[in-house]
């Protein structure tokens, strides 16, 4: 009908089209939207456009053996508007990044050394996994549940992308045993099935 035309067509980007060549956020400024105020171009550097955080290997001296090095607006400023960041994961060996999720953007890794098994679980719960070596890309659709677990018995490393300046994450094991206050007990008992007992015995894996 006349009407569908009239209505303005839905954006598929992540984060809101730039409206400026540069927009270097402000961290030091409160922001409600989707985007930090921009600095002012007499306080833009080239620095603000170049960050090595991602070349440095992260410590997987840690209860998952993961470690994972966010380049995203926060750390980044210079990514502002541009609707794209990275992360480096860094495994031990048999480590693994846990299910979580994305809110904000879809994902794409690339193996850098090791061998993974990345995997992601449908809003049907159906799962699909597939084991990706040096050289090879998994992509993750937005929002869904998924992981990378490390199957060699030496380290690995990948980095990802995602269409968004921060994408956020969801650690799922984390949000259910380490939220802070705590999600009440019997939420948890009912959910997982179990007795008070396994739901603390769960918990105190998770006090950092």
């Amino acid at each position: 009908s006349l009407l569908l035309l009239l209505l303005p067509l839905p954006s598929h980007c992540a984060d809101p089209d730039p409206l400026l060549d540069l927009c270097v956020a402000n961290l030091t400024a409160s922001t409600s939207s989707s985007y930090f105020p921009c600095k002012l171009p007499s306080e833009v550097t080239a620095d603000d456009f170049v960050f090595d955080g991602l070349s440095k290997q992260g410590n997987v001296t840690n209860l998952f053996g993961v470690a994972v090095t966010t380049g995203n607006v926060l750390s980044f400023p210079g990514l502002n508007t541009l609707g794209l960041s990275m992360n480096r994961v860094d495994f031990g060996p048999g480590g693994i990044n846990p299910p979580h999720s994305h809110p904000r953007a879809s994902e794409i890794g690339i193996v850098i050394e090791g061998t993974i098994l990345s995997g992601i679980v449908t809003t049907k719960n159906v799962y699909y996994g597939k084991v990706a070596t040096a050289g090879q890309v998994f992509a993750v659709p937005r929002g869904l549940v998924h992981f990378e677990l490390n199957l060699g018995q030496t380290k690995a490393l990948f980095f990802t992308a995602f269409n968004s300046h921060l994408p956020g994450s969801t650690v799922l094991p984390l949000s259910l045993f380490a939220a802070a206050p705590s999600i009440p007990m019997e939420v948890l008992t009912k959910t997982y099935l179990v007795d008070e007992d396994a739901i603390n015995a769960m918990k105190s894996k998770f006090v950092f």
